[in-house]
């Protein structure tokens, strides 16, 4: 499971520098500042939790068995996909009803962390 989420991880931090270069280049003379903002967020965010991916495959590898932490790094993907990407595709099409889901991907990240907190008080 450890490599599973290292891999994870390193491929969302590629896709976090590629959003980022994108919207610093790309997209800043096509988007208004408000919405360059909300993708930025995007990014930001999108960055913390690969990096999140990145620490809890090295965890798993001092604590190969910890289902939560495991648990917590699916939470993770799933706070990438549901809040970053509601983001970028709010951004780049305007679709506001998309906007519903982003606090489902704030629920999803602030649970990964909290089960990552258990899982290493629980220590197993």
């Amino acid at each position: 499971m450890s490599r599973t989420f290292l891999l994870l991880g390193a491929i969302n931090v590629m896709l976090g520098v590629a959003l980022g270069a994108l919207g610093a280049h790309g997209l800043k003379h096509m988007l208004t500042p408000d919405l360059l903002t909300i993708f930025h967020t995007g990014v930001q965010y999108h960055f913390y939790h690969a990096f999140g991916l990145l620490i809890i495959g090295i965890l798993l590898l001092h604590f190969p068995q910890s289902r939560w932490m495991a648990i917590s790094g699916w939470l993770m993907l799933l706070g990438i996909v549901l809040f970053s990407c509601s983001l970028y595709v709010l951004t780049l099409t305007g679709n506001r009803s998309l906007a519903m889901i982003t606090p489902f991907g704030g629920i999803s990240f602030l649970s990964a962390w909290g089960v990552l907190i258990y899982a290493l008080w629980k220590g197993r």
